[in-house]
C-alpha cells in the first residue's frame, strides 16, 4: 500500500447532506449486538428482555458468540422495531441489568 492509499483510509468519509445521519424508517427489521460477560444464562436474559420490547420475538434466530478469551459473549439477534421510543427503552433495560457491556 502506498502514502497515499494510507492517507485515504483514514480520511473521514464526506458528510451526508444535511450533515444528519439517515433515519430509520418504521417499522422495520433491526438486527442487534448485545455483549456482556460470558454466563450461561446471558443469552436467556437478553432474550427475556428483548422478548418484552418485541412480543413477536423469536430466539430461535439468535447466535451467540464467545470472544477469544472465553471472557464475553456477543448474543446476535434482530427485533421488528416500530420506533425509536421501543429502541430507547430496549437498550436502557439491557444495559440496567447491569451485565450488559455494549448494544450495537
Amino acid at each position: 500500500m502506498t502514502d497515499k492509499t494510507l492517507r485515504d483510509l483514514r480520511r473521514p468519509s464526506a458528510p451526508r447532506p444535511g450533515g444528519k445521519p439517515p433515519k430509520i424508517t418504521f417499522p422495520c427489521d433491526y438486527p442487534l449486538k448485545v455483549v456482556g460477560d460470558a454466563a450461561e444464562d446471558f443469552a436467556a436474559t437478553v432474550c427475556q428482555i428483548v422478548s418484552r420490547h418485541d412480543p413477536a420475538f423469536e430466539p430461535a434466530g439468535i447466535k451467540v458468540v464467545p470472544s477469544r478469551n472465553g471472557r464475553f459473549q456477543s448474543v446476535r439477534l434482530s427485533i421488528r422495531a416500530t420506533g425509536e421510543s421501543q429502541l430507547q427503552a430496549l437498550f436502557l433495560e439491557l444495559k440496567a441489568t447491569g451485565r450488559v457491556h455494549m448494544v450495537v
